[in-house]
């Protein structure tokens, strides 16, 4: 599908709050207010999917719309928008897999930027 959207589309811009709600099949309130914690204690999850993005989840499917949109038109715009576009580790997930930009609140602004720099220079 990603393939044939990049036939049309100029950019792609995910929309990660989204995208993990939707993967993991729970409202970001609900689970933050009530069962994430439990998850967290008891080790299901390691990090909030919230927080940093999910690399074997959400990540993979933003990896295969990467290369599959690209495959379809080469030099697609890619990038991410939300509440991971402010998060370092996720930052450098998204350099690794090729996205040209993340997108975030304001005052997360200056750590997205300092995030972005360490990966480019990790992984030059």
């Amino acid at each position: 599908v990603a393939g044939d959207i990049a036939k049309v589309a100029e950019f792609f811009s995910f929309g990660t709050n989204d995208l993990t709600q939707m993967t993991f099949g729970y409202s970001r309130d609900d689970a933050e207010g009530k069962f994430l914690p439990q998850y967290l204690d008891a080790g299901i999850l390691k990090v909030s999917p919230f927080q940093t993005v999910d690399e074997e989840g959400v990540g993979r499917l933003i990896k295969m719309a990467v290369k599959e949109g690209r495959a379809a038109r080469k030099g697609l715009s890619v990038g991410v928008c939300g509440e991971h576009g402010g998060d370092p580790d996720s930052i450098d997930f998204f350099h690794r897999v090729g996205l040209n930009y993340v997108s975030c609140s304001p005052f997360r602004v200056p750590i997205a930027r300092l995030a972005a720099a360490q990966a480019a220079i990790k992984h030059a």
